[in-house]
């Protein structure tokens, strides 16, 4: 089964209006997408010149929002996601490129209905929890999703699909070079890297014994409009927002690997949509290739501002443990999936100061 069509690469089109899941005007989210057995009538509409049926898992969140805007332009697209944030991050006339359920993939017979419905030909799996402290603090909640979440997806996948599996660089050891897939060590620092490298293991038991063609993609920091999350850039942007030209901020020595949310859309449509789906495992970094310190990040939004922005280390916001640097090798990607960023550090941030994009409790939290 061919899986080479590619998709637009051109940018994804305007910020939507934000819906609250439980308001008046998102009474559309249980109309449409129950299914009363079989083929269901949101994806007959959906039938036409769509190549593949691409299922994305987290699609109303930072990355899976941008993704599903991509790859439904040329495929036929199911969105499944438990609206956490509870709030709709599309346009109402955007519900037409795709269909959207809600479902929350610990709960396996719901996961199972969607499957035997759309019957993907690709799963990219995205959804999961990724904000560190919050997998400190909830350990179980983020095993629960992270890990026992992508079994069930798996469980419920038919031999020789391809299952694209968002991981992430936490489940790297420290090393002061880029990482390299085939022989940089493991060893996470945290419960989020061990919730994702324990699904990683899962992902490669079921690529031999199902088989399923199996792609995990270990990406670094996002960054750009959209975010959900109260990372580093909500942080630092909130402050700016509120007219504060002095930040006060956590560790800023340690040095990340920053990708642009729209790199990283186009980069996991790429590994998705990118040769023939047979059996078997395949490891990819997704990065930007070079790391930048939190000062660094500052100097380069003080030149998108126009304005000298300052940081005052703040002890309240210090991690007790920081590796000082994660950056990643993307020559697979390069190579494998003829993938580079298109994006620097400085477009990405005066994209963000543009369009921020981010919800009001987000930046009221930073």
């Amino acid at each position: 089964m061919a899986a080479t069509d590619r998709s637009p690469t051109a940018k994804f089109g305007c910020s939507p209006k934000i819906q609250p899941i439980d308001s008046p005007q998102s009474s559309w989210l249980t109309a449409k997408t129950h299914i009363a057995g079989g083929q269901d009538q949101n994806y007959n509409r959906l039938q036409g010149d769509r190549h593949l049926r691409i299922l994305i898992t987290g699609g109303n969140g930072y990355v899976g929002r941008t993704l599903t805007r991509h790859l439904c332009k040329a495929h036929q697209v199911a969105v499944i996601d438990n609206f956490r944030e509870k709030t709709l991050r599309f346009a109402e006339g955007e519900l037409k490129s795709f269909a959207l359920h809600k479902v929350d993939i610990r709960e396996y017979s719901a996961v199972e209905q969607v499957f035997k419905s759309f019957d993907p030909q690709v799963v990219i799996h995205l959804a999961a929890i990724h904000f560190i402290p919050e997998c400190e603090a909830h350990p179980d909640e983020a095993i629960s999703i992270n890990t026992l979440g992508t079994v069930n997806l798996l469980r419920a996948l038919k031999p020789n699909t391809r299952f694209v599996f968002a991981s992430t660089a936490a489940v790297y050891a420290p090393e002061d070079t880029p990482h390299k897939e085939a022989t940089s060590p493991t060893g996470p620092m945290d419960v989020y890297g061990l919730t994702k490298l324990h699904a990683e293991e899962y992902v490669r038991y079921w690529a031999k014994v199902k088989p399923i063609d199996a792609r995990i993609v270990r990406l670094f920091n996002v960054i750009g409009p959209g975010e959900t999350n109260p990372h580093i850039l909500p942080a630092i942007l909130a402050q700016v927002l509120k007219g504060t030209r002095t930040l006060k901020l956590g560790n800023c020595h340690p040095k990340r690997d920053y990708i642009d949310v729209d790199d990283v859309a186009r980069g996991f449509a790429e590994v998705g949509v990118t040769g023939q789906i047979k059996p078997g495992i395949d490891v990819a970094n997704l990065g930007g290739g070079a790391g930048y310190s939190v000062y660094e990040l500052v100097d380069e939004l003080s030149k998108v501002i126009g304005e000298k922005l300052t940081i005052q280390t703040d002890p309240s916001r210090m991690r007790a443990s920081d590796r000082p640097f994660l950056s990643a090798s993307i020559q697979r990607m390069r190579e494998q999936y003829n993938w580079t960023p298109k994006k620097s550090i400085g477009d990405s941030l005066r994209d963000l100061w543009q369009n921020p994009d981010i919800p009001a409790e987000l930046l009221a939290r930073s």
